[in-house]
């Protein structure tokens, strides 16, 4: 019910959808399900180059936002952590090390802990 909570939601998803999900989804993509010594060319590599630097830009904004907050926007759980924490709990399987990140890796532990949790590598037809 709180207007500005709502807009702070919807800056972290778009921030989710232009800075974030493109470069790390895709780092992820293609290290971990395509990846192989044929895509691995000269252009592919530059291309890998450009995602890592751009994803761990976005990762920094991330940290500094946790700085002193538990949750992307209030004080609790919301849609915006859900949008974020998709790809960033797997950040590692493209290539991200996420050990300089101790504040993302605090929430990444709290967004674990949420009633109705459920991991991103979690099959669809897992019980």
């Amino acid at each position: 019910s709180d207007d500005f909570a709502r807009a702070q939601a919807l800056q972290w998803m778009f921030f989710e959808q232009y800075s974030h999900e493109p470069n790390i989804a895709v780092a992820r993509y293609w290290r971990h399900f395509i990846w192989d010594e044929v895509s691995a060319d000269a252009e592919r590599m530059r291309q890998l180059d450009e995602l890592m630097l751009k994803g761990c830009d976005a990762l920094d904004v991330m940290e500094v936002h946790l700085r002193d907050r538990e949750f992307f926007t209030g004080d609790r759980y919301g849609i915006a952590d859900i949008a974020l924490y998709a790809y960033t709990h797997v950040a590692d399987e493209g290539g991200f090390d996420l050990s300089p990140y101790s504040n993302i890796q605090k929430w990444i532990q709290k967004i674990s802990t949420q009633a109705g949790y459920v991991p991103i590598t979690k099959s669809i037809f897992e019980q």
